[in-house]
């Protein structure tokens, strides 16, 4: 007689989970597909664009929205809707670039500290609490004066200052987890370290840190709007959309249409970039407990 036996990979069942959670959630599902196509807008923004964003026309500058151009044209006579469409290609590469550089230097130096404990995490503590303790955006401003304006160093200013952020959360959470059951047991069968933090500590630091993810990256794309307003992210004649702001804020008076397309993208960006990583830090708590922990 054959005695059957239960399955020991979880991963099906979890996926299923997980993207149940995340379908039955409407915010999530419509924050989801607006990231989506705004992200095929940006990769396909040449194909997209119905005019050359940086063609200069002064023969039909600041025309209203009309049939030729749907959004109408800056004070150099370029059609606003192929500059909004290429100024997410910007704005989403200027974000990723943030991020990503406050995940790579934030998520480890926080695991570290929160595991090694001592003197390693008073140190990188009072290094990521006097990077708080300045305003985001005056620590980037001072950051990119002394870099030099550009979209490159910009955005490596704006990671900086967002590097905390990850340090804190993957901090916290090492430090709830650290003298939990299994770790001592991991440690006390021979694990190394590096085994115990990756096996054990990452996925319990994944789902929180995905949030600040989501959030960081529409906090980045605020941050790159108005670094490039001010002028000190993209350079002219690159289209963005903080640059973009800047062209409308002074045409105010005779163009006051200029302000809402880019407003309106950096407003709906961020907000789907919250929602989606709300539903997404929701879905895999739920997927891993087995049961929706809101």
């Amino acid at each position: 007689m054959t005695i059957p036996t239960l399955p020991t990979d979880e991963a099906a069942p979890r996926r299923g989970r997980f993207f149940r959670t995340m379908m039955s959630r409407p915010g999530t599902v419509i924050a989801a597909a607006f990231v989506i196509v705004l992200v095929i807008v940006a990769v396909f923004a040449p194909i997209l664009a119905p005019f050359d964003p940086y063609t200069q026309d002064l023969a039909n500058r600041l025309q209203s929205p009309n049939s030729t151009h749907l959004l109408g044209t800056d004070d150099y006579g370029r059609d606003a809707l192929s500059r909004l469409i290429y100024g997410s290609r910007i704005s989403m590469t200027a974000a990723l670039q943030a991020v990503v550089l406050a995940i790579v230097l934030g998520l480890p130096l926080g695991v570290i500290a929160g595991y090694v404990g001592g003197w390693v995490d008073s140190t990188l503590t009072r290094v990521m609490d006097a990077l708080m303790s300045a305003p985001s955006l005056v620590l980037a401003i001072t950051i990119v004066a002394v870099l030099g304006s550009g979209i490159t160093n910009a955005m490596l200013a704006v990671g900086l200052v967002m590097t905390p952020r990850f340090f804190r959360v993957a901090r916290a959470t090492t430090m709830d987890v650290r003298y939990e059951t299994y770790i001592e047991a991991a440690t006390a069968l021979g694990c190394k370290p590096s085994r115990v933090i990756i096996r054990h500590i990452l996925p319990n630091v994944m789902p929180p840190t995905v949030l600040v993810v989501s959030v960081s990256l529409g906090a980045a794309v605020a941050a790159e709007a108005s670094l490039s307003f001010l002028g000190l992210g993209a350079k002219p004649p690159a289209a963005s959309w903080g640059s973009m702001l800047s062209t409308a804020a002074s045409n105010m008076q005779q163009a006051a249409y200029l302000v809402w397309p880019p407003g309106v993208m950096i407003f709906f960006t961020v907000l789907a970039f919250t929602y989606l990583g709300d539903g997404v830090r929701r879905a895999l708590l739920r997927s891993r407990n087995g049961n929706d922990d809101s």
